[in-house]
């Protein structure tokens, strides 16, 4: 980053190569913000940030593994070397594995705790130790409606996660607060994305979107509009709350 960007502000996304992340980079990067690609897919990293490059934004890749405290941490060393700061961190990276409760496998149980919560927790703690040196800072977790509410049969590990995320984000919007750093969620609910066109078959999605007064699955950009808001500077005052964005999903009883 040359001397005329000294003051841009840096922004990591994890699970940013497709889907909600790809998204959000598009979002950030269309602010001014030069964009971290953060993915365990270094390739698909690597071609997202070249697209960005290619439309005249700023962004590189990095490869993280958020379920790996190691490579969290070789990540952000990574940054500091590249970047010198890290003003914004958003926590999209996740899995979603469905099976019936009471066969819920043990390992599932703890990959979905491992990269979902613990890779968040790591992930805001590399964060917040550089935002406190400049006073400013954004920290945005992606979590869902299903951390808010069960929504269908399987979803034991992924909705448990979520609810932690939620939990989490306000824990540290109470402690970072002095700081200058703000710690919110944005909680979708269902996105046409590679990862639900392959977990959600088509009596799922028919059922869900029944369930939706807006009668559809959002889209990327739409959940990237409000990460966009949370990071700006207009969401100053705006700490440790959760946006759904959900087509009214959560609001709507029978219908």
């Amino acid at each position: 980053m040359g001397s005329d960007r000294v003051l841009q502000r840096v922004a990591l996304i994890t699970g940013a190569a497709k889907g909600i992340g790809a998204a959000i980079a598009d979002a950030l990067a269309q602010q001014g913000t030069h964009v971290l690609i953060g993915d365990i897919d270094e390739t698909q990293a690597r071609a997202k940030a070249e697209a960005l490059s290619g439309a005249g934004r700023t962004a590189s890749a990095l490869r993280i593994d958020v379920g790996d405290p190691a490579s969290v941490a070789a990540a952000f060393e990574a940054i500091d070397r590249q970047c010198g700061r890290c003003d914004i961190v958003v926590n999209n990276a996740g899995i979603a594995k469905t099976f019936p409760f009471v066969d819920f496998p043990l390992d599932s149980w703890q990959a979905h705790l491992t990269i979902n919560v613990t890779g968040v927790l790591l992930c805001a703690q590399q964060g917040a130790r550089r935002m406190i040196r400049e006073r400013w800072g954004r920290i945005i977790n992606i979590a869902s409606v299903a951390g808010m509410r069960a929504v269908g049969i399987g979803r034991t590990g992924y909705g448990t996660s979520k609810a932690a995320v939620i939990g989490l984000t306000r824990q540290m919007a109470v402690e970072l607060a002095e700081h200058g750093i703000t710690a919110n969620a944005v909680a979708p609910g269902p996105v046409d994305t590679p990862m639900t066109q392959v977990l959600h078959s088509p009596e799922f999605r028919q059922s869900y979107t029944d369930a939706i007064p807006m009668n559809r699955y959002g889209t990327p950009e739409e959940i990237a509009a409000a990460v966009a808001y949370l990071a700006s500077d207009a969401a100053a005052y705006v700490t440790g709350i959760v946006i759904p964005v959900d087509g009214g999903f959560l609001a709507s009883g029978a219908r």
